[in-house]
């Protein structure tokens, strides 16, 4: 079954996807990168892709591990 709004959602996904691989600070792709990973959860759930949404799921996850690590490490260097 074929969905517009699906397929304007997966491509905003695609487009930030690509977007982030182009910041070259690291803290900004990764927050961008999680950004799109959970545009992406949302077009796999309209779609009803479950790789999609696991996949996601688990990169917004680590990237939000990893910009809390940065977040801490930029605190400590600070005071």
């Amino acid at each position: 079954m074929y969905s517009l709004a699906a397929d304007i959602i997966g491509y905003s996904a695609l487009i930030l996807n690509l977007y982030s691989m182009y910041n070259r600070e690291e803290y900004k792709l990764r927050l961008l990168s999680a950004l799109a990973n959970l545009v992406y959860i949302v077009y796999g759930t309209m779609i009803g892709a479950f790789p999609i949404i696991i996949g996601c799921s688990i990169a917004v996850v680590l990237h939000a591990y990893r910009l809390n690590k940065l977040k801490m490490k930029s605190n400590d260097s600070n005071t």
